[in-house]
């Protein structure tokens, strides 16, 4: 497991008892965590290229993630990652919490907890897209994933985020106009 964490770094971990306050998911064990993740959809539909897209991509680029100790959607998300990097060749590393707000920071982002992961290529620390959230079903991490590497690969930026919103409901179908009245 890759880590940029040092030693000192653990040293400023919040406490297990500060974890559910600063975790993405509240939750404090693996049956909260999987009633959590019941009411989010799961991606059923990938384009034809998106396995060939991340295993091709996956030299070039790394994701990397926050933790804290005792987050139990910080182990859900790396055990997630852990079965990307095996099926796909993804380079997935840990940053520290310090490094996860500054990031969060530098990319205008509000600081809303752990874990958050970023995809980024490996020789550009300065260009990331967030790719989780909180944990998330491994397929639609893996799709988050994918649209992350469109979009640092030449997919527009706007195509690549209206993309990972359809696909996680945030945006819905658009409501047909309201019948035009004929006076």
């Amino acid at each position: 497991m890759a880590t940029s964490a040092s030693a000192k770094d653990r040293s400023a971990v919040p406490s297990t008892g500060a974890v559910p306050r600063s975790a993405m998911h509240p939750v404090s064990d693996g049956s909260e965590l999987r009633a959590s993740l019941g009411r989010v959809p799961v991606t059923r539909d990938f384009p034809p290229d998106f396995a060939d897209t991340l295993r091709k991509s996956a030299p070039i680029f790394i994701v990397e993630m926050s933790t804290a100790p005792g987050c139990v959607p910080c182990g859900d998300l790396w055990s997630r990652l852990q079965m990307m990097r095996t099926t796909y060749g993804l380079r997935i590393a840990l940053i520290t919490p310090d490094e996860a707000m500054l990031r969060s920071g530098r990319f205008g982002l509000p600081w809303v907890g752990h874990p958050l992961a970023w995809a980024r290529a490996i020789e550009d620390p300065n260009r990331a897209v967030p790719v989780a959230i909180g944990t998330d079903h491994a397929a639609n991490v893996a799709r988050n994933i994918y649209l992350a590497f469109k979009m640092m690969t030449g997919v527009r930026a706007a195509v690549g985020v209206r993309a990972m919103a359809k696909y996680t409901g945030i945006v819905g179908v658009s409501a047909p106009p309201p019948p035009s009245s004929r006076r």
